[in-house]
């Protein structure tokens, strides 16, 4: 007999490997199963709601439902189902596209490239990077420098600058020694006692110069940085870390490139992270919010500089020897044009602006002074709250007991989707449309939730100090 299609045995052999699960735990509980969604709001397969407060994965920018990107990809799928952008061939959506975003770049920029994720973007920003210096004549100038707890992608290019260790061991990443990490630039567990932030920052920036020295200026190509690094834990930068950085990075001649991915399109309460860092990037890629995440499509926006390297390169041999199928496909090169002009029409980095404050300050009042939380963090509507077993020395729980899964689980029964990182580090980052009173009722949830943890602990016997 075939079980139903909401059965939990359905749930439980479903054939399907999923990205960042323990499997053998997930073999005796099975997914969560999402079946449909509104506004900044999720129900799963059994009828129960969710308020969503990391918009999927810091991408659903314009909530779970757009009757108007719907019917942006239905048109396009009715006038060219794809068409590629290979040998000097394009399309309207393309065009329309790329010349949107060049007009909303955070500093003068010159072409936009296109991928599907932003893996690939990432990984497309590095082989642009090489072949660039290759074409200018500095064919040993290719090592890539990124931070520990980074997050640029997992292909094995992207994934070798991330600095997350899950992403790394068993893995064999990174690939080479051309990819080098350096120190995390988060104050909380990075800073000497008493080092103020600028002080720490004015210190990484002298380790970041030193690395180059070491390695040799000649051999150092590009500085990879997210303006707020998401997936290792949404830590903001200290006062005047990219300001120092810069200056290194200008001083050796080593190209920027700005991962926005997840801060592109308003999340921080500007258009773009970079702007809101004062970053002056050689190379932008952004991916999610760029069509709100109906469609996969990524973009590698690059200035004048690098595109003239590309272009000597291609004259050189013949071809710029880089491309994919669906690069700059049409149906989500549509929809991320109506979502561009849907953040125009709305103001989303006015919206932000007025809503992201708000976020911040419910954060704050709730959790900082929890028991259970060492630092709540973040800046426009991205935030994260740290747990940890020890607030005055900021030790972190040991990893074996789960505590941050234990707060997700917590979250779905109180009908809020958390997600979880690194050192039980709890992020938020809704749909930029989130309303100051869903803001308040995300924050709600999650406070019951985080609650009911401390009850759990304290039963446990588990020592918080």
């Amino acid at each position: 007999m075939t079980p139903p299609r909401n059965s939990n045995a359905v749930r439980d052999i479903a054939n399907v490997l999923h990205p960042y699960t323990d499997h053998r735990a997930h073999a005796q509980n099975g997914p969560l199963v999402i079946a449909r969604g509104e506004g900044v709001k999720v129900w799963d397969d059994q009828g129960k709601e969710y308020i969503e407060a990391v918009a999927g994965l810091w991408c659903a920018s314009l909530g779970f439902d757009s009757k108007r990107l719907a019917e942006a990809a239905y048109k396009q799928m009715l006038k060219l189902p794809f068409y590629h952008a290979f040998t000097a061939k394009s399309h309207e959506p393309l065009i329309d596209l790329s010349e949107m975003l060049i007009e909303r770049s955070p500093c003068p920029m010159s072409k936009v490239f296109y991928a599907n994720s932003g893996s690939e973007a990432n990984d497309t920003a590095i082989k642009m990077i090489w072949y660039a210096n290759n074409a200018m004549g500095r064919p040993n100038k290719k090592k890539i420098i990124s931070r520990l707890k980074a997050y640029h992608g997992i292909t094995i290019a992207s994934g070798s600058l991330t600095g997350l260790p899950a992403n790394h061991r068993m893995f064999d990443l990174p690939v080479s020694d051309r990819f080098i990490h350096v120190s995390t630039p988060h104050h909380y567990h990075g800073a000497h006692p008493g080092e103020s932030e600028e002080a720490f920052a004015t210190r990484l920036a002298e380790e970041l110069e030193q690395v180059i020295l070491r390695e040799g200026p000649d051999t150092v190509a590009a500085f990879f940085a997210e303006p707020v690094m998401g997936a290792g834990g949404v830590m903001v930068p200290p006062a005047t870390y990219f300001d120092k950085i810069q200056a290194v990075l200008k001083k050796y001649d080593v190209m920027f490139v700005a991962d926005e991915v997840i801060c592109g399109f308003g999340r921080t309460g500007n258009y773009w992270g970079s702007q809101t860092y004062n970053i002056t990037p050689d190379i932008i890629t952004c991916a999610k919010a760029l069509s709100a995440s109906f469609l996969p499509i990524s973009a590698i926006i690059i200035n004048d500089r690098v595109f003239q390297a590309l272009a000597d390169g291609s004259a050189t041999i013949g071809t710029w020897g880089h491309g994919f199928t669906y690069s700059g496909h049409p149906v989500p090169a549509a929809v991320a044009v109506e979502t561009l002009k849907i953040y125009d029409e709305i103001d989303i980095t006015g919206h932000v602006r007025r809503t992201g404050p708000h976020l911040q300050k419910r954060l704050r009042e709730r959790f900082a002074d929890h028991p259970l939380v060492g630092e709540v963090r973040g800046v426009g509507l991205v935030g994260a709250i740290e747990l940890v077993s020890d607030k005055a020395s900021h030790k972190n729980f040991d990893p074996g007991l789960k505590i941050g899964p234990r707060l997700t689980k917590l979250g779905e029964a109180e009908g809020v989707i958390l997600r979880g990182l690194a050192n039980d580090t709890v992020a938020f980052s809704p749909p930029l449309i989130m309303t100051e009173a869903e803001i308040d009722e995300m924050v709600a949830r999650t406070g019951r939730a985080l609650d009911a943890l401390a009850v759990q602990l304290r039963r446990e016997s588990i020592t918080v100090v």
